[in-house]
């Protein structure tokens, strides 16, 4: 099925019956890398494509700000005016493949408001105007795909919303941001600093001049939005999105999580428990005998947890021209083939109750640096165990040497039993307050990623 939402209207004829002999007719709007790798399998897949949809897909238009001579277009006209393609009524789809939340918007809006198809990949304008979208859709009777806005070439829409339909899904988690991945591994592989690892992945173009959509977690709070809202069918709530980024993240943090047993990866998670739905974006620490501890590089994957299925793992390329391309393809021949589900259930915003990042439980993963003085360890552990917090584990580290009062200090680091964020907070307010410790403390969230 695909990432689609539509719904059948009386009003509005069916104009992709797979009964109807005549091709599928598509513009898109944009002509990067991802453009390019629509057409690239239109072209070079023609036939299977064919096969599958019932009929052909035929690029009418496409319509980009600047053209791009070397790229076949199969046939398509062209323009620089965007306009051009959301104007011509005897398109039946138009794919939405410009990016950005501004002129991106209002070529969709404009499209579902004629009651016609729309093929995205853009998980910003979803994330924030998504229950507008998705009401457009229904009641103008169009159809709203989006395989290709979450995790590119990883069919979890399809999951969530087709595979698992017959699921209640308790939790999801997910790397679903390469460029953050990528780094993290090479932190962790090759002992480089986070700004060396971005560096490279600047260079590789994994990542942009200006990484911080991914690096401070806003890609990954995107996709998540949109995650969420199909699981748990709560809306699109970006702004009720807890997101930290990854550019705190040490390599003296990997390496003690790996003495620990442990590995970090910026995690996009989902939770429904008796209190709310959480949704988290943040550096994670979990077992490395975890099955999303193993996913390195650019590649992504996301674990659903179902009350049938139990966990499933979704694993592949997050991101390029042929593997997003490949996702918005599958939309296309869904289209062709007529399959117009009538799902807008899955998205209507539910009395859901959100829990704010303080209500979450979880492990945690202190780095506290410390004066190298006799009983600093029991100090510590005296004001933990007053907040009802339990030690799992604890490393020592070799003394340094503290630049301002010359004395020797050591960074104290702690794992913790789970328990609530607010608990933490003012646990860790009452450490930093002792004399002893000479550094502001590092905390990550651990979590096992099970059904508690």
């Amino acid at each position: 099925m695909g990432g689609v939402l539509a719904v059948s209207s009386p009003s509005v004829p069916d104009q992709t019956s797979s009964t109807d002999a005549r091709p599928l007719r598509i513009g898109i709007c944009g002509l990067g890398t991802v453009a390019q790798g629509v057409l690239e399998l239109l072209g070079g897949n023609g036939e299977g494509i064919r096969t599958r949809a019932g009929r052909g897909i035929e690029v009418v238009r496409v319509a980009s700000r600047s053209a791009k001579p070397g790229v076949d277009l199969l046939g398509a006209e062209f323009s620089t005016d965007l306009t051009s393609v959301t104007g011509d009524s005897s398109l039946d789809v138009v794919v939405e493949l410009i990016g950005g939340e501004t002129t991106a918007l209002d070529l969709v809006r404009s499209t579902l408001e004629s009651g016609r198809a729309v093929v995205t990949a853009n998980k910003a304008i979803l994330a924030s105007n998504g229950d507008e979208l998705f009401a457009l859709a229904r009641q103008r009777g169009g159809v709203l795909a989006f395989e290709a806005a979450v995790a590119g070439g990883i069919p979890i829409i399809e999951a969530v919303t087709r595979s698992l339909a017959g699921n209640d899904i308790r939790w999801l988690a997910g790397i679903i941001n390469g460029t953050s991945n990528y780094i993290l591994t090479a932190m962790a592989e090759r002992g480089e600093t986070f700004e060396a690892a971005l560096a490279d992945a600047q260079a590789l173009g994994y990542a942009e001049a200006d990484p911080t959509f991914d690096v401070e977690g806003i890609d990954a709070a995107h996709k998540l939005t949109v995650l969420s809202a199909l699981a748990f069918r709560i809306g699109c709530r970006f702004e009720d999105v807890y997101t930290e980024g990854i550019s705190e993240v040490t390599v003296e943090d990997i390496e003690y999580a790996r003495q620990l047993g442990y590995r970090i990866k910026h995690l996009g998670i989902a939770r429904r428990t008796d209190e709310g739905v959480q949704m988290r974006v943040h550096p994670t620490l979990i077992p490395e005998t975890q099955l999303l501890a193993s996913v390195n590089g650019v590649m992504n994957a996301v674990l659903v947890n179902g009350n049938a299925a139990g966990d499933t793992l979704y694993y592949g390329a997050g991101a390029g021209a042929l593997p997003t391309a490949s996702s918005i393809v599958a939309d296309l021949i869904d289209i062709a083939r007529g399959h117009r589900p009538d799902v807008p259930e899955m998205l209507a915003a539910n009395e859901v109750r959100l829990q704010g990042i303080e209500e979450v439980v979880t492990g945690f993963y202190l780095r506290i640096p410390s004066l190298d003085k006799p009983g600093v360890f029991a100090r510590l552990a005296t004001i933990l165990s007053e907040h009802d917090i339990s030690i799992e584990a604890a490393i020592q580290k070799e003394q340094a040497i503290h630049m301002e009062t010359s004395e020797a200090w050591v960074p104290i680091v702690i794992l913790t039993q789970p328990v609530r964020e607010s608990v933490m907070i003012r646990a860790l307010d009452a450490v930093q307050k002792l004399p002893e410790v000479v550094g502001g403390i590092r905390r990550m969230r651990v979590e096992h990623l099970s059904d508690a």
